[in-house]
């Protein structure tokens, strides 16, 4: 289960250590369009700032198809709630692994070789890494309000199709890339540093989006492939379902208390967070 653990649940998908590589420099900006006016037409290609901003909570339901996966189809779900809690689970082999936050701390349960599960905190850059995600909407919807700076760095072509290569610079200063179909005005590609699990080094992840699809007026991608740049192989991310503004409980996002075991974390979070059978629930 080490490399399902590992590699899927890292947020990168793929955390095998890799060289850096430079990224491909983009042609000069189509001074056409200026930055403002490429935001709102993602923003309205995505189903509108409107739309979005009342999106409170989102559960995709779906599978990874991964080289490093035990078996093929992983089943996975996601529960997504603003600002920035998280839930990923999904099971391989009759085992559960969960990665949670609840926008100020994180966990990571996996089984353990005595069969209780493991139950570890976030590390300061895996609490830094999920903070600094937007969750719900990304970064470019309101990204003012948020703090975030976007420039345009130029064109470039992926997959015959020409793009927009942003620049956003998050408050904390990092940076990341979004890339935006010239002519649909979604977003093609996303990339941002993630933690790497074997080195403790950061590593450039790039995240893919294909196969858009309507829900609730909303376009989102139902194929999402990821991996460090590089890497001669990604993942890839097949979502089958999506609900939006489901109830979620606050409790789904902080630590579980786990009868018996005392991790190295604190036990004694009030409220388990529901069991895999709700998430079985969703519509």
């Amino acid at each position: 289960m080490k490399p399902i653990m590992s590699l899927l649940l890292a947020g990168s998908v793929s955390a095998i250590a890799v060289a850096w590589a430079q990224m491909p420099a983009a042609d000069h900006a189509d001074q056409s369009l200026t930055v403002d006016e490429i935001v709102a037409k993602n923003a309205a290609a995505r189903g509108g700032d409107d739309a979005w901003r009342k999106v409170q909570a989102m559960m995709w339901a779906g599978h990874v198809d991964s080289a490093n996966a035990p078996t093929p189809s992983v089943p996975f779900v996601l529960a997504l709630k603003r600002p920035s809690s998280t839930r990923f689970e999904l099971t391989a082999m009759n085992q559960h692994v969960l990665r949670m936050f609840d926008g100020k701390a994180g966990w990571k349960i996996r089984p353990s070789s005595d069969g209780m599960p493991d139950v570890q905190a976030y590390s300061p850059s895996e609490v830094r890494y999920a903070s600094e995600e937007q969750v719900i909407d990304g970064p470019l919807l309101d990204h003012a309000a948020k703090g975030i700076a976007v420039s345009l760095e130029g064109n470039e072509m992926i997959d015959d199709r020409k793009t927009y290569r942003l620049l956003v610079t998050l408050p904390s200063g990092a940076h990341r890339h979004v890339w935006v179909d010239a002519q649909s005005f979604l977003d093609v590609k996303y990339d941002r540093e993630a933690p790497n699990l074997l080195t403790g080094k950061p590593v450039t992840v790039e995240v893919s989006y294909r196969d858009y699809h309507d829900v609730d007026g909303l376009k989102l991608p139902y194929t999402i492939e990821s991996g460090v740049v590089g890497a001669p192989k990604k993942d890839k991310l097949v979502i089958d379902r999506v609900s939006i503004n489901p109830p979620l409980n606050d409790n789904m996002f902080v630590k579980p208390v786990i009868a018996g075991r005392r991790g190295s974390v604190t036990v004694g979070v009030e409220g388990a967070p529901p069991t895999r059978s709700a998430f079985r629930q969703m519509p």
